[in-house]
């Protein structure tokens, strides 16, 4: 079975959003220094690299990492890649099915590594959040880092998707998937009482 690995690899200096926690592995034991075993430390933000985001990442009375169903993140997905443009428009969903798989990715074009963060990426209108939500999509996964531009302080498409009953996925790498349906196996860490989480993203044929 072809397994296509759609989470970015986190490596040193992994770059993260503006602010947040930096990602590193510092050593623990070492077996080089008489230690039976090698182990890490791990530091980062709980929004580097690939990530889930629960509700409660941006509404204080909306549900943690905990509180969502494991099936949300795994079963039919539909990839598709959106045409350039400053953000997704509702008129987006005029080229796809009028009833849509419970999963729904979308390649902007990111590439599958990023050297530095990228401070413009296209991002969803909450109009297309909405009317994705009435077309049956329950998780939206996205290549960008945010479902809002970078200086976005009202975060209207997380509300959005909030409303809408659409659970968000974030930092895909999709550059190299072929648009079509997919299963999606999404595990994020499960840390409880959590904003959201890294995971580990595969799609199967």
């Amino acid at each position: 079975m072809q397994v296509l690995d759609i989470s970015r690899a986190l490596t040193p200096g992994h770059p993260n959003w503006p602010g947040d926690a930096p990602f590193t592995v510092t050593p623990g034991a070492r077996i080089s220094s008489g230690d039976s075993v090698n182990t890490g430390v791990i530091s980062t933000s709980t929004h580097t690299g690939t990530h889930v985001d629960a509700p409660w990442h941006y509404d204080d009375a909306a549900p943690r990492l905990h509180e969502i169903p494991l099936d949300v993140y795994v079963g039919r997905a539909l990839v598709v890649r959106v045409p350039p443009g400053e953000r997704i428009e509702a008129s987006l969903l005029d080229t796809l099915p009028a009833q849509l798989p419970p999963r729904l990715l979308l390649c902007t074009g990111q590439p599958a590594h990023w050297d530095e963060f990228p401070r413009t990426f296209m991002f969803p209108a909450p109009e297309f959040v909405r009317a994705a939500g009435e077309r049956g999509v329950r998780l939206l996964g996205l290549d960008v880092p945010s479902m809002d531009p970078l200086d976005s302080k009202t975060l209207d498409s997380h509300h959005a998707a909030y409303g809408a009953g659409i659970h968000i996925l974030e930092s895909l790498s999709l550059s190299h998937v072929a648009p079509g349906e997919y299963t999606l196996v999404c595990l994020p860490l499960p840390l409880h009482g959590a904003d959201g989480a890294p995971a580990r993203a595969v799609l199967l044929p």
